[in-house]
């Protein structure tokens, strides 16, 4: 029985709060305003005894969420702590940039009102640290296997976490001087602070995880030494080959993947060199993002940070309606409008846009020419108009992991869609002892969908090496 049945009828919904936008962008600092302890608990006594939890569905690593919620309104920290860990092992990391899929199942979603599981569940692990509660989980004994993972992304961590603790002699290669993957290198610091991998860094090293950060897999090793040396091979890579725009302009200066701006940010956030690049910074310059999702969210508030002196969001799809029909759409993803902390902070958006091409004067960009298109795709006569441009981001997502290299080296299978070829039972390539994990099988993703294919692969692994797991499904 949960803690407080009447608690959903007695308390109102409470969430995070942000410091105000003309505060946030002057630094790179992470700008959410934790609750405090009694909130946090009000908050967890609203989860309602509902006879089937959705929340387990909506979540992609089937978080206990009505178990952890009940032990925190009773304030059994410590072991709701301990739960959370047990489906999820990286939860401060979900907690600050997950998108929070629990939070549209939940049953008081269908009046608008969800438990704050996000908000709770960063609660619950950022006092776990805090306390001193997660330890390195250091294995009894050791079982002589030796496995390689290629790419330290959250797929990766939480299978080189999963498999350590089993007692395996884990390796994780990551092209990058330091591990994250997309964490590190795409997600700006304003949403996600770089200590927080750093600490989990150190705990799985404890664990006995081997980093050998700087190695290109493909280009500094060749990957087929990679299945010679270890016993299994888990490719978690991502999805890195941007989806590129083909149009006539493309080519000026001032025209650049979003994955071209982000990590250069966060090298200099990090004070890591950003490498023999072009430096490419929104000061004092009219900033256009092409693609509307979190990536040109990201852009925005890079963008806004740098001191743009204006940003303009397109997305080529029409405006969402502000407010889904529950009765069609719960307890799935509701298509809807959604506005991030980053459109808030004074980002122009516009939709049904499409863009006709890029226009520019000695080599560099200076407008974006658009048009309206209909709800065919088709454009719409007469409707051109150009925006001014002085840096164009493209922020279209990713078509598929990047093939030159480590995958054509392996000639490992690849899907219609150009990902890894591995199903989700066993997450076996179609090469001996290669597995395949995270975007890089299934495509662009969450992050908490890349920690629950890296713990499943995980498991298949040591089922593999073993013969046997105790590992969870």
């Amino acid at each position: 029985m949960l803690g407080k049945i009447t608690g959903f009828l007695e308390i109102d919904r409470q969430d995070r709060k942000y410091l105000p936008a003309a505060d946030r962008i002057r630094n790179y600092r992470e700008f959410v305003i934790p609750l405090t302890e009694n909130a946090v608990r009000d908050q967890a006594a609203r989860c309602m005894d509902c006879g089937i939890p959705y929340c387990h569905n909506g979540c992609p690593v089937n978080n206990q969420i009505p178990d952890w919620n009940d032990l925190v309104y009773r304030s059994d920290w410590e072991e709701a702590c301990r739960n959370l860990h047990s489906t999820n092992n990286f939860p401060e990391f979900t907690g600050r940039i997950c998108p929070a899929p629990c939070e549209a199942s939940c049953t008081l979603n269908l009046t608008d009102q969800p438990v704050t599981i996000k908000t709770i569940e960063c609660s619950i692990v950022d006092r776990g640290w805090q306390e001193g509660w997660i330890k390195p989980q250091v294995p009894a004994q050791k079982t002589g296997k030796r496995i390689a993972i290629v790419g330290s992304g959250p797929a990766g961590l939480a299978a080189a976490q999963q498999l350590a603790r089993c007692g395996h002699d884990v390796h994780l290669f990551e092209k990058n001087q330091k591990a994250g993957g997309l964490l590190r290198y795409g997600i700006p610091d304003f949403k996600m602070e770089k200590h927080l991998i750093d600490r989990r860094v150190a705990q799985m090293e404890a664990e006995g995880v081997t980093f050998h950060c700087g190695v290109h897999i493909g280009v500094d090793k060749n990957a087929k030494e990679l299945t010679a040396e270890f016993d299994a091979v888990i490719l978690a890579g991502g999805s890195e080959k941007p989806r590129d725009l083909p149009v006539e302009g493309r080519e000026l200066s001032g025209v650049h993947f979003a994955m071209e701006f982000l990590p250069q940010q966060n090298r200099r956030v990090s004070d890591e060199p950003i490498g023999q690049v072009e430096p490419i910074l929104a000061n004092g310059k009219h900033v256009v993002v092409i693609g509307g999702g979190d990536t040109g969210s990201d852009c925005i508030g890079t963008s806004f940070r740098q001191g743009a002196v204006s940003v303009t969001q397109l997305e080529i799809m029409p405006a969402p309606p502000e407010k889904e029909n529950k009765l069609l759409t719960w307890p799935d993803w509701p298509l809807k409008m959604r506005t991030s902390s980053s459109q808030a902070e004074g980002a122009a958006r516009d939709f049904a846009v499409m863009t006709r091409r890029i226009i520019g004067k000695d080599g560099h960009v200076t407008a974006v020419e658009c048009v309206r298109v209909d709800d065919k795709m088709q454009p719409v006569e007469g409707s051109e108009f150009e925006i001014k441009a002085d840096l164009v981001l493209l922020a279209m997502g990713f078509v598929h992991p990047v093939h030159e290299g480590m995958l054509k080296e392996l000639g490992v299978e690849l899907d219609q869609r150009g990902n890894v070829a591995a199903d989700t039972a066993t997450y076996t390539s179609s090469l001996d002892k290669v597995f395949a994990a995270g975007d890089m099988r299934r495509g662009q993703s969450l992050v908490v969908w890349a920690i629950r294919e890296g713990r499943q692969a995980a498991r298949e692994v040591d089922l593999f090496l073993m013969g046997e797991t105790r590992l969870p499904r």
